[in-house]
C-alpha cells in the first residue's frame, strides 16, 4: 500500500522504525516535567540509512549514545513547527544494522520534557476529588507523545514498551501496560503487544483500586472508588459480547481510570488501561456505551490501527459500528437503531458547522499541514460507521460480521489504509453477485465532502415517540404535558427529545415552558451528563436567564470537549452569555485541559486562528 509517510511526523519511516522503546523517567510535580531516558530499538529498512528522524515537541535533548557500543551519537533539533520539532541523529554505521535481527541499534536519548508539554496535564491538589494529593495524566492522543518521550510519532511505526517510573512518594503510577510491581516509589511496567505512540500513557495521584470482574479493576482517588465500581459493573458482559462478536481479546486484562473532571474525553482506550471521565458515572449506568466504545477500540484501533490520522475512520467509524452491534447484542436490534439515528445528529452538526464543502467533511480528509486534533469530529465516527453499515445492508448482518472478525484477525497488531480495507472487503466479498457490489461507489464515499454517499435507512421506532412529544411541544409549548409522557423511557429516548427540542430552530420556548419542561419531566434535576448537556444547550438557545448560573457551574466543573465547546459556543452566539461566556473561561482557563483550552479560544475568537467548529467524543 504504497509509501509509509505520515503527513503528521517528520520520522523517516522507509529507513528506519522504531519497535520497541525502554522508559526510564522521574515525575517531578514541583517542576512539572519528566525526566530521564528512553531507550528505542529499531528496525533498519536501508543500507543507505545514516539518520535515524525523531518527532519531539519542546523537549529538552540532553544527549544521544548507541547503547550497542557506549558511544556518544551526534544530533540536532530542526527548526520548531505547529508539528514540533524533528531530532536528527546520525549514525554513519546506521545502514549496516539491516536485515540484522540480533544486532539492532539502541538509541539512548536523554532528555526532560517542558512545562508546557502539551501531553501531560499537572492537576494541583485543589482540582482533584481529595484535595491533598497532585495528579497527573498524559493523553497522546493525536500527536502528542512526541511532547512526553522523543519517537517516531506515527500510527505505522508500532511499539512494544517497558517502562520504569519514579514517582513522588505516597502515589500511584499506571500505564497503558501490564504492571509489574514496584520497588518503593519506582513503578514497573511491560506492554507485549506492539501498539502505537497514541497509546502509550501514564497517570499518577493518589489511586486505589476495586475489582469489577474477573479480569477487570477500576482505579481512581478513593474518594470516587465506590461510585465507579457500581458505574462500571457490566465490563465484564460488555468485554464477552465483544469477544463474541470480533474475536479473542489480546490483552490479559482491561483495567478502566476514572478520571478528575477536566480529562477532555468521554474515553480514551489506552490499552489495558482505559481512561474515562467522570461524567459517566450517572449513578443509573446509562452511560456505559462509552465504556462500550473503548472495550471495542482494543480491536479497532489498538490491534488494527489506522496507518495515518487520514484514515482515522477505520479506528473510528469501526468502533461506533461495531459499539451499536454489541448494544443490539444486550439490548435488541430496536436500540442498535435508536443509537444509530440519535448518531445522525452528530453527524450532520459537524457536517453545518464545517460546510458542506470542507475537506474535513470527507472520510479521508487531506491532513496536509494540518493539526489532526484541528480535524477531529463527528465525521469519522459516524459517517465512517454509516459506510460500515451501508455494506452490511448489502451482504447481510452475518456475512458481515464474519467478514469483521477476519479482518480482526488478518489485520491484527498491523496499521492500515482506506486501500487495505478496500482489497480485503472486495477479495472477502468475491463470491457476492457483482450487480451488487457495483453498488458501492468507493471515491464517493471516501473522498467526497458533506453527507454519506447513500443515506441509510434505519429503524426509528424507539424515536418516534420522542419525536411526536417534541411536535406536540413545538405546537402547545407543552400545555399538555404531563410526567405521563416519559413513562418508561430510556435516558437516550430523553436525550432524543431534548436535541429534537433544539433543532426546531424556529421554536423559541419561554421562561415559563421551559421551566415546565424541566419540572415535569424532571430533566432539570437529571444526573446524566448528556441530558444536562442538552438542557443547558436548549435554554442558552432560547435565552432562558434562569439557567445561566447552572449552565455555567457545568462548564467549569467539568472540562469533557463534548459538552465545554458546543456550550461555550452557544453562550457566545447569545444575548445573555456573550461576556459571561469569555469572563468565565478566562478566569477558569487553567482548570481545563491544554487541548480543550486551545481549542476554546478559537470558539470564543480569543485566537484568531480558523476556529474548528466542532468537537466530540
Amino acid at each position: 500500500s504504497g509509501s509509509m509517510s505520515d503527513p503528521s511526523s517528520f520520522a523517516n519511516l522507509e529507513e528506519v522504525s522504531q519497535v520497541h522503546v525502554s522508559f526510564a523517567i522521574t515525575v517531578s510535580f514541583e517542576q512539572k516535567v519528566f525526566s530521564g531516558h528512553v531507550d528505542i530499538t529499531a528496525v533498519v529498512h536501508s543500507e543507505a540509512a545514516k539518520t535515524f528522524v525523531l518527532d519531539t515537541k519542546e523537549l529538552t535533548i540532553h544527549s544521544v549514545t548507541l547503547v550497542n557500543t557506549g558511544a556518544p551519537l551526534e544530533f540536532k533539533l530542526g527548526e520548531p513547527t505547529a508539528l514540533g520539532t524533528p531530532l536528527v541523529i546520525q549514525y554513519e554505521g546506521l545502514g549496516s544494522h539491516k536485515g540484522k535481527d540480533d544486532d539492532k541499534p539502541v538509541f539512548r536519548v536523554a532528555y526532560t520534557t517542558s512545562t508546557e508539554a502539551s501531553a501531560i496535564q499537572w492537576l494541583p491538589p485543589s482540582q482533584t476529588a481529595g484535595k491533598i494529593h497532585p495528579y497527573m495524566f498524559t493523553q497522546c492522543q493525536a500527536i502528542h507523545a512526541r511532547s512526553m518521550f522523543p519517537c517516531q510519532d506515527s500510527c505505522a511505526a508500532k511499539i512494544t514498551y517497558d517502562a520504569k517510573i519514579t514517582v513522588p512518594e505516597g502515589l500511584v503510577a499506571l500505564m497503558s501496560a501490564t504492571r509489574k510491581g514496584n520497588e518503593g516509589s519506582t513503578f514497573n511496567f511491560a506492554q507485549e503487544v506492539p501498539i502505537p505512540s497514541y497509546l502509550v500513557a501514564l497517570a499518577c495521584g493518589n489511586l486505589v483500586s476495586s475489582d469489577i470482574g474477573p479480569r477487570s479493576k477500576v482505579w481512581s482517588e478513593p474518594e470516587q472508588i465506590e461510585a465507579g465500581a457500581y458505574e462500571f459493573a457490566d465490563t465484564e458482559k460488555y468485554l464477552k459480547t465483544t469477544e463474541d462478536l470480533l474475536g479473542p481479546y489480546a490483552w490479559e486484562n482491561y483495567d478502566i481510570l476514572l478520571l478528575p473532571p477536566s480529562f477532555p474525553y468521554g474515553g480514551m482506550e489506552n490499552p489495558q488501561l482505559t481512561f474515562v471521565t467522570p461524567t459517566l458515572v450517572a449513578g443509573d449506568r446509562s452511560l456505559g456505551n462509552v465504556v462500550i466504545h473503548e472495550i471495542i477500540h482494543s480491536w479497532c484501533g489498538n490491534l488494527v490501527t489506522n496507518r495515518t490520522w487520514e484514515h482515522f475512520w477505520l479506528n473510528e467509524g469501526f468502533t461506533v459500528f461495531n459499539e451499536r452491534k454489541v448494544i443490539g447484542r444486550l439490548e435488541g436490534e430496536k436500540s442498535r437503531q435508536l443509537h444509530s439515528v440519535l448518531g445522525l445528529t452528530r453527524m450532520n452538526d459537524a457536517i453545518d458547522l464545517f460546510g458542506a464543502e470542507h475537506n474535513f467533511t470527507k472520510l479521508i480528509p487531506d491532513l496536509t499541514g494540518v493539526d489532526p486534533d484541528d480535524a477531529f469530529s463527528g465525521i469519522p465516527y459516524e459517517k465512517g460507521s454509516n459506510f460500515l453499515y451501508f455494506l452490511e445492508s448489502l451482504v447481510g448482518a452475518e456475512k458481515f460480521e464474519n467478514f469483521m472478525r477476519a479482518w480482526m484477525k488478518e489485520f491484527a497488531y498491523k496499521t492500515v489504509t482506506s486501500d487495505d480495507f478496500k482489497s480485503f472487503f472486495l477479495n472477502f466479498h468475491a463470491d457476492v453477485e457483482s450487480s451488487v457490489l457495483e453498488k458501492i461507489d468507493w471515491h464517493a464515499w471516501l473522498y467526497t465532502p458533506g453527507q454519506p454517499a447513500v443515506p441509510n435507512k434505519f429503524d426509528s421506532s424507539l424515536a418516534e415517540v420522542y419525536y411526536q412529544l417534541a411536535n406536540r411541544w413545538v405546537e402547545d409549548g407543552g400545555e399538555s404535558a404531563t410526567a405521563a409522557d416519559i413513562e418508561g423511557w430510556s435516558p437516550k429516548q430523553v436525550m432524543g427529545l431534548l436535541g429534537a427540542l433544539v433543532d426546531a430552530k424556529e421554536k423559541i420556548f419561554n421562561p415559563q415552558q421551559l421551566k415546565k419542561l424541566g419540572e415535569v419531566y424532571n430533566i432539570s434535576q437529571s444526573k446524566n451528563s448528556e441530558i444536562q448537556f442538552l438542557w443547558y444547550k436548549l435554554g442558552i438557545r432560547c435565552e432562558y436567564e434562569e439557567i445561566l448560573e447552572n449552565a455555567l457551574t457545568f462548564l467549569t466543573s467539568q472540562g469533557r470537549m463534548k459538552f465545554v465547546r458546543p456550550l461555550y459556543r452557544d453562550l457566545f452566539a447569545s444575548k445573555m452569555g456573550k461576556e459571561k461566556a469569555v469572563e468565565t473561561f478566562k478566569t477558569h482557563k487553567s482548570f481545563y485541559h491544554v487541548i480543550c483550552a486551545r481549542l476554546v479560544e478559537k470558539d470564543l475568537h480569543l485566537k484568531c486562528e480558523e476556529a474548528t467548529k466542532f468537537t466530540c467524543c
